[in-house]
């Protein structure tokens, strides 16, 4: 092999190799933006660590690039101490703290790498539940130490029950600005349009009503 064919076979290595990178990147769907936050309600069991009794948190998006993700974390603790962190993820590293948010759209089969285990975790299933006041695909894994259940289209964790060695959390995701609370299985919007129409429509037709009952008196 003369040396110009070796040096054209490193770059078409080289392009390749780049080309895998911004498939594998591209596959990174992030499914949150900066101003998003939701709220959990959370309860412990057993001798939780100090900082890991609380009772209450909530988490707000401040930063997102590309598949790094910042979060401001407010929590309550059970004795009313209140206090405030900043969380760095990043969903292309595996940097995903627990699984608090990973990367969106995932399905079952599909999988998503976590650092800390140094493995990939398998989504195992997906349902329609409801939280925060609406219908959502919720997709969830259930391991012994750990169950988890992600809202799919942002990737951001609506249950847990995390079971350590002295005690164990449980949250419920409460209230969001991700998506809109529901009336009759409609977003309050899409509601409130429809009974706008409906408004507009009743009020056309008894108008005619009585415009025709008076012209024919």
């Amino acid at each position: 092999m003369n040396k110009k064919t070796t040096v054209i076979l490193i770059a078409l290595a080289i392009l390749i190799s780049g080309a895998l990178i911004q498939t594998a990147q591209a596959q990174i769907s992030v499914g949150v933006k900066v101003g998003d936050w939701i709220e959990y309600n959370i309860s412990t069991t057993g001798t939780p660590i100090p900082g890991h009794d609380i009772t209450y948190a909530r988490m707000e998006i401040i930063e997102v690039q590309g598949t790094a993700i910042k979060a401001n974390v407010t929590s309550i603790s059970d004795n009313g101490t209140e206090s405030t962190i900043t969380r760095s993820f990043n969903l292309q590293e595996g940097d995903i703290q627990a699984w608090v948010i990973i990367p969106a759209n995932l399905g079952p089969g599909n999988s998503f790498y976590d650092a800390s285990s140094g493995s990939n975790i398998t989504i195992q299933g997906e349902s329609q539940k409801t939280f925060a006041g609406a219908i959502r695909a919720i997709t969830y894994v259930n391991f012994t130490d750990r169950q988890k259940q992600w809202d799919k289209a942002t990737g951001v964790f609506v249950t847990t029950n995390d079971i350590l060695s002295d005690y164990t959390v449980s949250a419920t995701a409460t209230a969001t600005n991700m998506w809109s609370p529901q009336i009759i299985g409609l977003d309050q919007p899409v509601f409130y349009a429809v009974v706008a129409v409906v408004a507009a429509v009743v009020i056309a037709v008894v108008v005619a009503v009585v415009f025709l009952a008076r012209r024919r008196k």
